[in-house]
C-alpha cells in the first residue's frame, strides 16, 4: 500500500471520531506503517496532556493499517487484545505511530506499536492481538 491506499483506508474504515484525530501517513516499510498524529488542543483532558485514549485509538489504528499494508489491502479484523504502557506525558507537538507485525498467523496478528513525541522520545508503548476475520 502507498501513501494514497492508506489514506484511502483511513477514510473508508474508520469511525467518525477516529477519522477527528487526522492520522496521516508518515513513512510505509514491509513490516512497518507509521502514522503522524497531529497535535491539537482537544486532544487534552484536564491535567493539560494528551488522553490515553487518543494513544491507544491511534496504535490500534496504526496496526489495522500495517496488517492491511501486509494483507495488500484490508480484510475485516478484530481487536483480541491491546496492552498499553504509558511512559511519558505529551502536552503539546505531534506524535509519531509506528506499528510492527511481530508474528503473521494464519488467524492471529501479533504487534507492536511506538507512540514517540515531538522530540522523538518514547511517550507510550503498545503490544497488540488480531484476530483475522474469514468468511
Amino acid at each position: 500500500m502507498d501513501d494514497t491506499a492508506i489514506r484511502a483506508l483511513l477514510d473508508s474504515i474508520l469511525a467518525p471520531w477516529v477519522k477527528e484525530l487526522r492520522l496521516a501517513p508518515e513513512s510505509i516499510a514491509d513490516d512497518a506503517v507509521t502514522l503522524r498524529l497531529p497535535y491539537s488542543d482537544h486532544l487534552r483532558h484536564a491535567g493539560g496532556v494528551i488522553c490515553g485514549q487518543v494513544f491507544m485509538a491511534a496504535a490500534d489504528t496504526a496496526m489495522v493499517v500495517v496488517i492491511s499494508h501486509a494483507l495488500g489491502g484490508f480484510q475485516p479484523m478484530t481487536t483480541v487484545s491491546l496492552n498499553t504502557t504509558f511512559m511519558r506525558p505529551v502536552k503539546t507537538g505531534d506524535v509519531v505511530v509506528t506499528a510492527r507485525i511481530q508474528r503473521r498467523g494464519r488467524n492471529l496478528v501479533f504487534g507492536d506499536i511506538e507512540l514517540r513525541d515531538a522530540q522523538g522520545e518514547l511517550a507510550a508503548h503498545a503490544t497488540t492481538t488480531y484476530a483475522l476475520i474469514t468468511k
